[in-house]
């Protein structure tokens, strides 16, 4: 009897000390994901572990593979490990647990990280039935397709790192599967933004691609509904006006680059033809100057001093060509009127070359005529001749 004692006192002696270790009586890590537990295919994830600043070393385990997955020792002060995953893939996904060893023993497992691989399949198709808008405290359906054939979708909300809901999928009328997930009651102090995914139930893990986000409108009653409804059609009357300035603004631009690119060459052929009109005025004799007659019967000319010189040259050659020889009888009419059209021409000759400033001079063959012959010629009757101008240019 004393040596049944004396064994059961040494034996719980000897195991007292190892107890809490073998119980568990350490606290248990914990363990989370950075970015998050839903990776997409080939980016980076980070998984930490955090236990006690006594911690010796930090281990990983993935269910289904040997253990430990992974060791790692703490990162200062000692508290905690991180495990590094480069590029996820399908070979990374799984649950996961962590614990810590200190100097006496371990520590218990954390609780389980699910690691999620998505971009495995196509998207799924995410609608809400019957409408989107919901009335507060109310339930709506949301329909989940996929044409691949997946026999279990994921519901997930905004904002929660844990799926949602999980339904296996049911086949639709066409062929493909489908899952109606019910969500409510409903409020309207939360924002309710759903995607779903598509996976195969051997493979829970890994995911498609998620499915284009759904938002649920929760309005309170009928009559925000309505102003609802309502600010709707004014933020679309307000994206019509702003398009409408818009097209106007550039209509209006456009213009005036048209009428900046027009303007300088319409002034062009304006300039031109104002100067074609002026040297058609300078080349034409005016229609009055043949009417006034001369009052002294002699030659009219201006009383510009700068042009004496010309007009007594040009005076000269008239009376040189109207002298007639001695002998000789005076010239036919129509010779006449050659020897005055040339004159026209050379006076018109001598306004072209200097249009700026001309004086029309007058020559009158009957008086000088009369000068050159006898007084007894005097009292016949002086034939009817034209006057003649000619056109003085002062330089």
């Amino acid at each position: 009897m004393i040596f049944t004692l004396t064994a059961l006192l040494c034996l719980g002696l000897s195991v007292g000390p190892r107890t809490p270790v073998q119980a568990g009586t350490l606290p248990k890590p914990t363990i989370w994901a950075e970015p998050g537990s839903v990776i997409l295919w080939w980016r980076p994830v980070t998984i930490w572990c955090q236990g006690t600043l006594e911690a010796q070393e930090y281990r990983l385990d993935k269910e289904g593979s040997v253990s430990p997955w992974d060791r790692q020792s703490p990162l200062e002060p000692g508290d905690k490990a991180k495990f590094s995953i480069t590029y996820m893939t399908e070979q990374y996904a799984g649950r996961y647990h962590c614990y810590y060893l200190i100097r006496t023993g371990w520590s218990e497992h954390s609780d389980p990280l699910e690691l999620v691989m998505t971009g495995a399949y196509n998207k799924p198709s995410l609608s809400a039935l019957p409408s989107p808008v919901v009335t507060s405290g109310g339930n709506v359906t949301l329909q989940c397709d996929s044409w691949w054939g997946s026999d279990r979708f994921i519901l997930t909300k905004e904002g929660e790192h844990q799926p949602s809901w999980i339904l296996d999928s049911q086949p639709d009328l066409d062929g493909q599967s489908q899952a109606l997930f019910t969500v409510g009651p409903m409020t309207p102090n939360h924002r309710w933004i759903f995607r779903c995914y598509g996976c195969n139930r051997n493979y829970p893990q890994v995911w498609s691609k998620p499915s284009d986000p759904v938002e649920l409108m929760v309005s309170g009653d009928s009559e925000d509904q309505l102003l609802h409804t309502e600010s709707g059609a004014q933020s679309g009357l307000t994206w019509y006006l702003k398009v409408l300035i818009g097209v106007l603004v550039a209509f209006v631009l456009l213009l005036s680059l048209l009428l900046l690119l027009l303007l300088p060459i319409r002034h062009r052929h304006q300039g031109k033809g104002k100067m074609s009109a002026q040297r058609r005025a300078d080349l034409q004799i005016p229609a009055g100057a043949a009417d006034p007659q001369p009052k002294d019967g002699g030659l009219q000319i201006s009383s510009s001093p700068a042009v004496d010189a010309q007009e007594e040259t040009l005076s000269d050659a008239a009376v040189k060509d109207t002298q007639p020889e001695e002998g000789v009888q005076l010239h036919h009419q129509q010779g006449t009127h050659d020897e005055d059209n040339k004159r026209v021409k050379y006076a018109q000759a001598a306004i072209s070359e200097a249009p700026q400033d001309v004086t029309y001079a007058q020559l009158n063959h009957l008086t000088l005529r009369r000068e050159m012959t006898s007084p007894s010629s005097q009292s016949e009757e002086p034939p009817a001749e034209p006057s003649v101008y000619a056109a003085l240019a002062i330089h």
